[in-house]
């Protein structure tokens, strides 16, 4: 079955501030969507509120996977539903190795009794580690503690190939990455498109979508999609900046207070 993923008029506050002020957005299986916008405009909000962050209250809206209310789950209901982030800033876990972690995640997502072997976990672990040139050792070190950056997002990646989601969110996966870190996470996110695993890509920088090549563009400001477009849209930012969008619908002041 063909994965489905609708947002449809979705706002969001935090501390009674409005920060998404109505988004709109379809997803099907097989296609990547990047979300690109100045500083402020509240894409990482976005991210943040699909996945049930709590700092957000999404004050209207819907969000449908696969005809399923997203909204009306909690955090771990959304992973286990297929939700995957993948964030700009990891958090390092110290005491957890990356080996509990993963086959923790994978656990949860798997009814009682089925639990993911140990041999097979680690064979799986070793292949996908292998495809993005990441040193085994780091099965036994401790979640993203002492990590750079570049190692984080390669673990990130590594998360979202072993849990294997339907829609998969990138929040500024490029963020901070040399030519040859962004070149293996875009392999990553390549390895893993299909018809049943949809992807949305928040990036502030066209490179990424060198690598990895957008269906669709979606340029956000004051909280807000307020245009879409091809691959060709993300180089036209790219080379133009914001502004011309900005004359073009009229808009003064396109920050919202949260990236």
């Amino acid at each position: 079955m063909t994965t489905n993923f609708v947002i449809e008029g979705l706002k969001a506050s935090i501390e009674g501030k409005e920060i998404l002020k109505g988004i709109n957005l379809k997803m099907k299986g097989g296609e990547i969507h990047a979300i690109m916008g100045p500083n402020g405009t509240g894409k990482s909000t976005l991210a943040s509120a699909l996945m049930g962050h709590p700092k957000y209250e999404v004050t209207a809206g819907s969000v449908l996977l696969n005809d399923e209310e997203v909204l009306e789950m909690a955090v771990d209901e959304r992973a286990r539903s297929g939700l995957f982030l993948g964030m700009q800033y990891p958090s390092e876990i110290s005491g957890v190795t990356n080996s509990d972690f993963l086959r923790s995640a994978i656990n949860a997502r798997r009814e009682e009794g089925s639990e993911i072997s140990l041999i097979r976990f680690i064979r799986q672990m070793e292949a996908k580690m292998k495809e993005l040139d990441m040193n085994p050792e780091f099965l036994h070190r401790y979640l993203n503690e002492g990590f750079s950056g570049g190692e984080k997002k390669r673990n990130e990646i590594l998360q979202m190939m072993m849990l294997d989601p339907k829609i998969v969110i990138l929040d500024e996966i490029d963020s901070g990455l040399d030519i040859d870190a962004l070149k293996i996470v875009a392999n990553g996110v390549n390895a893993m498109r299909s018809e049943d695993r949809g992807f949305l890509i928040i990036t502030h920088y066209q490179r990424l979508l060198d690598y990895v090549k957008p269906d669709f563009v979606h340029v956000m400001m004051q909280g807000r999609i307020v245009k879409s477009g091809g691959p060709e849209l993300a180089q036209r930012l790219e080379a133009e900046g914001y502004d011309w969008v900005k004359e073009e619908l009229g808009i003064e002041d396109e920050t919202v207070g949260q990236a």
